[in-house]
């Protein structure tokens, strides 16, 4: 069986992860949505809302497990039986950083990563571009999917 995580913080998830999520089920018999956990972070929404929303996304995806983790990565893959990770790539910035991370993985341990381009209508958003348009009032509800509310 072929698992794979898709880590992040989703704080929250936007139309890029969703769009990733949903071609890299396609790929796997199996995908972790992964919730990190770090203590020394701020989040905009609490981890129970980050993770009610990507559950409700994929409430239709029997292919799809959501969960929380602290530590690394690649000792989540390895307590878990999980031999890919799969990431997004929206720009040349984020393949220079994932590509170091990938790299530091396989050092640590036998993992795989596999990245996937966004698609070019989602590949200008993120989560800290949409955190800034809901403090700033702006429409936040174009970047995420349509379950993501503010309170």
């Amino acid at each position: 069986m072929k698992t794979a995580i898709f880590p992040g913080s989703f704080d929250p998830i936007t139309l890029g992860h969703y769009d990733i999520i949903e071609r890299g089920v396609k790929l796997f018999d199996e995908l972790i949505i992964a919730i990190g956990i770090n203590a020394d972070k701020k989040y905009m929404f609490s981890l129970e809302e980050r993770k009610t929303f990507i559950k409700n996304c994929f409430k239709h995806e029997p292919k799809i497990k959501v969960v929380t983790y602290e530590g690394l990565t690649v000792h989540f893959c390895q307590k878990n039986n999980v031999d890919f990770i799969l990431r997004g790539l929206r720009n040349p910035a984020d393949f220079e950083f994932e590509k170091a991370i990938a790299h530091t993985n396989r050092d640590l341990a036998p993992i795989e990563t596999v990245f996937l381009l966004t698609a070019a209508s989602t590949s200008y958003i993120s989560s800290s571009i949409v955190r800034d348009v809901i403090r700033n009032g702006g429409d936040y509800t174009k970047l995420v999917p349509a379950i993501v509310r503010v309170k």
